[in-house]
């Protein structure tokens, strides 16, 4: 406090004497003189509006001919619409900014002080949108790489379903009972993404477990006619990259394990999932191959 109240009549009295100075400077100063500079300096000031306006309209010309540029650039190439309206509207953004600091410099304006303003807010700005910037950043990584796109169904942060819509920041999903999920791109681009639509082809595993006893090659026979009654089951000459396979897996407490492999298109693995089971269900039976029941022993003891 202190020092304040000693340095206030300080600068209060280099100031006085500054508009002092000037005001002597104007008063010896003849008339004409000084008619002659305002003149000169509005014909200086006003030259330098005429060329920040020039540089405002030659700038906006160019603007937009660089965003007609990259939008024919963007349809060559069949760019995803969000990803090309995103680089779009960022680049507008910037070269806008950089026409403004541009301008303001022509003017005569000190624009160090505007750059460190501009810096200033763009790193609050980042900040305080710091969880959708990374959504931007997933958003850009999703459409640049397509682990996925519309239409397929997909497993990820927990929840599936069919992808409906991909935007900048975030990933709808349309769930089989008819709910919409949505993901933030930030967390899906780092996260684990299981495809099911991605493929053309899926291989189907199914296990079938019959009671001790039976003839293996009985029940192999069963199954295999059973899957070649289907035509959604793919053979390699249907294109399978391998032939239906039927082995004996494994031996269990109370039954004998089969594993059925074959291949079907993607669009078919769930049908033909629950159709081959019911049909085991069916005619296993009738072929005199039955299913095991959990059994438990018990040893009573006459004391």
């Amino acid at each position: 406090m202190i020092n304040l109240l000693q340095t206030t009549p300080v600068d209060t009295l280099d100031v006085e004497a500054k508009v002092t100075e000037v005001i002597e400077t104007v008063k010896n100063t003849p008339a004409d003189v000084l008619i002659g500079d305002m003149l000169d300096k509005i014909v200086s000031f006003g030259l330098k509006v005429l060329a920040a306006l020039a540089l405002y309209f030659i700038g906006i010309w160019l603007i937009r001919k660089i965003k007609k540029m990259l939008h024919r650039i963007f349809e060559k190439k069949k760019t995803d619409p969000a990803i090309a309206s995103f680089v779009q509207s960022i680049i507008s953004i910037a070269l806008t900014i950089l026409l403004i600091i541009i301008i303001v410099g022509t003017l005569g304006i000190d624009t160090t002080s505007l750059a460190a303003l501009l810096a200033g807010g763009g790193m609050a700005i980042g900040m305080a949108l710091n969880g959708t910037v990374q959504n931007f950043a997933g958003g850009i990584m999703i459409l640049i790489f397509r682990p996925f796109k519309a239409g397929d169904y997909i497993q990820a942060q927990g929840y599936e379903g069919t992808v409906s819509e991909v935007t900048i920041t975030s990933t709808k999903l349309t769930t089989v009972d008819n709910r919409m999920i949505v993901i933030p791109n930030g967390a899906l681009s780092n996260g684990t993404i299981n495809n099911y639509s991605h493929n053309t082809l899926r291989r189907l595993d199914l296990s079938v477990g019959v009671e001790y006893g039976t003839s293996t090659e009985h029940a192999k026979s069963i199954l295999s006619e059973i899957i070649n009654a289907d035509p959604r089951v793919l053979t390699v000459e249907t294109g399978a990259p391998a032939a239906p396979f039927i082995a004996l897996s494994n031996l269990a407490d109370s039954s004998i394990i089969f594993t059925i492999r074959v291949w079907v298109k993607s669009q078919d693995y769930w049908n033909v999932n629950f159709d081959m089971l019911e049909k085991i269900y069916n005619e296993l039976p009738k072929n005199n191959i039955q299913f095991p029941y959990p059994k438990l022993d018990i040893n009573l003891k006459n004391d």
